[in-house]
This record gives C-alpha cells, sequence and structure tokens, in this order.
C-alpha cells in the first residue's frame, strides 16, 4: 500500500484498513488552508479516488481547537486580479469530485471555508465542542465552495439566511439539531468513532457505496420522476457486478461477503 507524501507537512495522510484519514496539520493557525495546503488536497483527493486500497476518506484537522477555519486570509492577498482568485484550483472543488465516502470529523471550528469543506464531506460527525460559522460577510464578501447551496439542503432557508447574513457561529448542540451534523462525539471519541464508521461503510461492497453517493447527489438535483429513473438505473448496473452477486452467494451461504470492487 503506497500512501502519498505531499508535498508540505501541513497535510498528513495514514491509512487504517482501507480508510484514508487526511488531517489538516496547521493547528498554530486553525487549520486554515494556505495554497500549499490546498494544492496537497487535490493531489490526494486523486490518489484517494484511484486507489483501490482506499474505500473511504476521514477528514480531520489537528489539535483540539479547530478542524479548520478556512483559507488564510493573508494569503489571499497574493492573487493578482479577483478573477485569478475566482480561478484558482480550489480545495472543497476537489473534496467534492471524489467518488468515494468521505467523513468529517469536526473537531473545533469549522469556519468559512472550513465550514464549505466539511459540507463537502458526505456525513458529518462533530464534537461536543464543535462550531460552525460562514463569517465571510463580516469581512465584505460571501463564500464561494458551494456555502449557499450547501448551507440550504442541509439546514433550510431561513437557518441558512441566519448564519449566512450574520456570519454568526452555532455551536455544536444547534448544529445536530438543524441537520448539519449527524452525530456529537465527546472530544476524545471523535476520530475513533469517524475511523469506526468509515471501516462500517469500507466493509460494504464498494461500487454500491460510491453508486450510493453519485444516486444521492443527482438526487438534490433532478425532478423527483427523473431521480427515480436514475435510481433505477444504477441500480440495474450494480446488480449486474461481481460484488453484487457474490452479496447475494454470502446470503443465501450465510456468510460474510468478500468484495474486490468488480
Amino acid at each position: 500500500m503506497t500512501v502519498p507524501k505531499p508535498a508540505t507537512d501541513e497535510i498528513v495522510v495514514a491509512l487504517v484498513d482501507q480508510v484514508a484519514v487526511v488531517t489538516l496539520n496547521r493547528p498554530q493557525k486553525l487549520n486554515s488552508v494556505t495554497q500549499e495546503m490546498s494544492d496537497a488536497l487535490v493531489e490526494v483527493a486523486g490518489w484517494a479516488n484511484e486507489s483501490d486500497d482506499v474505500r473511504v476518506l476521514v477528514l480531520t484537522g489537528a489539535g483540539d481547537r479547530a478542524f479548520c477555519a478556512g483559507s488564510d486570509i493573508r494569503s489571499l492577498d497574493k492573487y493578482a486580479t479577483p478573477w485569478d482568485f475566482r480561478n484558482r484550483e480550489d480545495y472543497c472543488d476537489a473534496l467534492r469530485l471524489l467518488r468515494k465516502p468521505v467523513i468529517a470529523a469536526v473537531n473545533g471550528y469549522a469556519f468559512g471555508g472550513g465550514l464549505e469543506t466539511a459540507m463537502t464531506c458526505d456525513i458529518r460527525l462533530a464534537s461536543t465542542t464543535a462550531s460552525f460559522a460562514a463569517p465571510e460577510i463580516k469581512l465584505g464578501w460571501i463564500g464561494g465552495g458551494g456555502m449557499s447551496t450547501f448551507l440550504a439542503h442541509s439546514i433550510g432557508a431561513s437557518n441558512a439566511a441566519l448564519m449566512l447574513m450574520t456570519g454568526d457561529p452555532i455551536d455544536a448542540e444547534r448544529a445536530l439539531a438543524w441537520g448539519l451534523v449527524s452525530e456529537l462525539v465527546a472530544p476524545e471519541a471523535l476520530l475513533e468513532r469517524a475511523v469506526e464508521l468509515g471501516r462500517t461503510i469500507a466493509s460494504r461492497p464498494p461500487i454500491a457505496a460510491e453508486t450510493a453517493k453519485a444516486n444521492l447527489r443527482a438526487a438534490y438535483n433532478l425532478p423527483q420522476d427523473a431521480a427515480i429513473a436514475y435510481e433505477r438505473d444504477l441500480q440495474t448496473v450494480t446488480f449486474a457486478t461481481d460484488d453484487a452477486a457474490e452479496g447475494r452467494a454470502a446470503f443465501a451461504e450465510k456468510r460474510a461477503g468478500v468484495f474486490h470492487r468488480r
């Protein structure tokens, strides 16, 4: 198993069974993302997409204060023009292109691009000490990595407007009540719980897991009749795989299935 070594030590990758654990490792700056870190995340996402050793990715932040405080504000002035800023290679885009399931283990502040990063993930677990904010409005701009659409889908239009228009944070309990996260976990148990959940998903037939992700995404964007038709087509594709045949055989023989992503 070959695990990539990013060009910066501020992105750390480990493989636990078939779960890739990716850590934003800049705790002294609340894991805010520089362009070098963004480039490394793009590289890691590409590796995770193509590696048969990876079935699930867990994303977290180093330290106990922050998951990610978004982009490093001081680095934004280096872009020559707003158009250059608009066309930069963005870490949220790279994570959104992952075909494999992604779990966010939100261990502190998830602000700005950090909130967008968490919402890009398929499942969000949070520490009881986590907090969430879209603070860009306080600095004169708005988020650009999917902030509005992800918030509206996750917590509803009114709650999304509250966060987007005030920029003020919400705590973990409110995030859970609003549906922004799936579970709250004690800080010391968060990463263990995320990896445990990753192992559970990794044990499922991987083509089916990746297809479930693609289907869920389509369900957000298609009219209902088209979404159901698309789901039926995807069901037919997965039903024809070797893994599905193994699943049926394992069920008949009352044993655990062994799946090979074929």
